[in-house]
């Protein structure tokens, strides 16, 4: 279990100007990555975001969180990521998920296959990427895989340098692209079947979590009740709410104390909030960095 890592979603270019100034600002907060979403109509391309990202920045890392690989050709796909290793100074993290919008497919022309199907397509992807950057002598970026299902966090065991949660799962009946929040102890079983397939590699791979929600307050509790009404999910109580790894309540203080159990718990200790929290959790970035 090492030290903590923040990481930083960053989820609109805006203007050239405005992005590069996020990029900086990330970084003189101290966080350790930039990542970046892949999704279509999110008007942000990944690869040309995170090289700029790179070009502006002095030490943080960049990487996608995650490429959704069953869009892309892994050819082609191996290319852009060769040029940004490069451009980044190995700085590149490479963050692929086996997707799950379908509408996104629909709006592509692209076929929206099974959860099996696509997680197959990610994995040979995958080794192909890996293959066609050894033969340009291009250094191998740690590979983060994320998702919750079994597949994907098997896949995950089998290969990579960080396995990503973000304690959401498709809920039940509804559209694809409808989530709904793991609780605690579902958390505890997701991370539990990982390490199981992981078996000894488990020790040398580092544990993300994608944080849904952060909210500074003196007032625990009624943050958790208002979340509670948003979400609508009966199976799910406040006391569970105010357990979850993937939301952090309270003062500094607290939310500090509760990555540090959290860490204990489930072992994440790289930790990512999206962009709308990059000035709020700065006092939680400085204080936890190094330990």
């Amino acid at each position: 279990m090492g030290n903590f890592k923040f990481g930083v979603s960053l989820r609109s270019i805006g203007g050239r100007e405005e992005w590069i100034a996020k990029c900086r600002q990330a970084e003189e907060i101290g966080y350790d990555v930039i990542t970046a979403p892949d999704h279509l109509g999110a008007k942000m391309s990944p690869f040309a975001a995170l090289a700029v990202a790179a070009a502006v920045t002095e030490r943080v890392r960049v990487g996608p969180l995650v490429l959704n690989v069953p869009f892309y050709n892994p050819a082609l796909l191996a290319r852009d990521i060769a040029n940004t290793v490069r451009l980044s100074g190995d700085r590149f993290d490479l963050g692929v998920g086996a997707g799950h919008m379908k509408r996104e497919f629909d709006d592509a022309g692209l076929p929206f296959n099974r959860a099996s199907e696509r997680i197959a397509y990610t994995a040979a992807a995958v080794a192909e990427i890996q293959r066609r950057l050894d033969d340009e002598v291009v250094k191998q970026p740690p590979l983060l895989i994320a998702g919750n299902s079994d597949g994907v966090l098997e896949l995950a065991a089998a290969h990579a340098d960080i396995v990503g949660f973000a304690g959401l799962r498709q809920k039940r009946g509804e559209a694809p692209g409808t989530f709904q929040l793991d609780s605690p102890a579902a958390m505890d079983e997701r991370v539990a079947f990982f390490k199981q397939h992981a078996g000894q590699r488990a020790a040398d791979v580092e544990f993300n979590m994608l944080v849904q929600r952060v909210r500074i307050t003196d007032d625990r509790r009624a943050a958790a009740a208002e979340w509670a009404a948003e979400l609508n999910q009966p199976d799910l109580d406040i006391d569970d709410l105010l357990d979850a790894p993937q939301l952090l309540l309270g003062t500094v203080v607290e939310i500090v104390d509760q990555l540090e159990s959290r860490r204990n718990r489930y072992g994440f200790s790289y930790i990512t909030v999206f962009e709308a929290e990059l000035a709020k959790f700065a006092p939680i970035v400085q204080a936890l960095t190094g330990h």
